[in-house]
């Protein structure tokens, strides 16, 4: 009998967190004895694969930001190693830093605060091309970025402030998508929109990955939206992954409380909205 393997999962990883620590070192109670620090994250293990799409989720305080900056570069760990394409991006030179940051962009959960409100649409998407030293045709690739996530070339000449949170979402796409990333992190990148909004950015997101043939690691604090648009998820609780699987098995068979908790607050939620909360 012949059985169909999963050739993503032997693909080795693209990008990579392995046995990552990290703390922070807070006041002083007194003169007399160590510094207290907080450990944030604890030995924790993450990796998406190419052309893959990972979800990440977890209660707020349970070290999704702080792996999303170590996982970007913007913050280096006090232990372990981030690697890109096999590559300890900490242990390179000024070229292999280059090409990672390149290779992985970040789509934040506030496109306002992503964005300049001072500047205009078509200097902002050119921005990550001059910052990296990308060259070519920028004003080419403008044009092709703004087709890519559905946004006309008159939005070009306008401000932030002229649009939607929608549209300023998909500009925010459009400006990660400049410099031909291999990596599209997205950090909660629906949180702030309307429920009929969200939708339409989750699907802009499945086709981007689908036709560009990125790796997509999307973090949010919701499993039924993480669940939407990944094939496998890590739950995170209390600095460390307490567990991993495919959507479907988390939600039908969660195994950690974290998970649990966060299954049993989607299902709350639908059952208020059916009107059986209080039956």
């Amino acid at each position: 009998m012949n059985r169909r393997v999963d050739e993503t999962h032997l693909t080795p990883p693209l990008l990579e967190m392995r046995q990552v620590t990290q703390t922070y070192a807070l006041s002083r109670k007194s003169l007399i004895g160590a510094r207290p620090t907080l450990t944030v994250l604890d030995k924790v293990s993450f990796d998406v694969r190419p052309g893959e799409a990972v979800g990440l989720v977890g209660e707020s305080g349970s070290g999704k930001t702080t792996l999303t900056r170590i996982l970007t570069g913007m913050e280096k760990p006090k232990q372990g190693h981030v690697f890109y394409n096999g590559a300890d991006i900490w242990a390179g030179d000024a070229e292999r830093w280059r090409n990672f940051r390149r290779s992985v962009q970040v789509v934040m959960q506030s496109p306002r605060s992503s964005l300049d409100p001072r500047m205009r649409i078509g200097l902002s998407l050119l921005e990550p091309l001059r910052s990296l030293r990308i060259e070519g045709d920028h004003v080419a690739r403008v044009h092709e970025v703004l087709d890519q996530v559905g946004m006309s070339r008159q939005a070009l000449e306008r401000y932030p402030h002229e649009f939607s949170g929608g549209q300023l979402q998909r500009i925010a796409i459009a400006r990660a998508l400049m410099p031909a990333p291999k990596v599209l992190i997205a950090d909660e990148p629906v949180s702030a929109l309307d429920v009929s909004i969200q939708a339409q950015v989750l699907n802009l997101l499945k086709d981007l990955i689908s036709e560009l043939g990125l790796s997509l690691v999307f973090i949010a604090h919701d499993l039924s939206v993480v669940a939407y648009t990944t094939s496998r998820v890590s739950v995170m609780s209390a600095g460390k992954i307490v567990e991993v699987g495919k959507p479907l098995d988390l939600f039908t068979r969660p195994q950690a409380e974290a998970t649990r908790n966060l299954v049993g607050a989607i299902l709350t939620v639908e059952a208020g909205l059916a009107g059986n909360a209080l039956a």
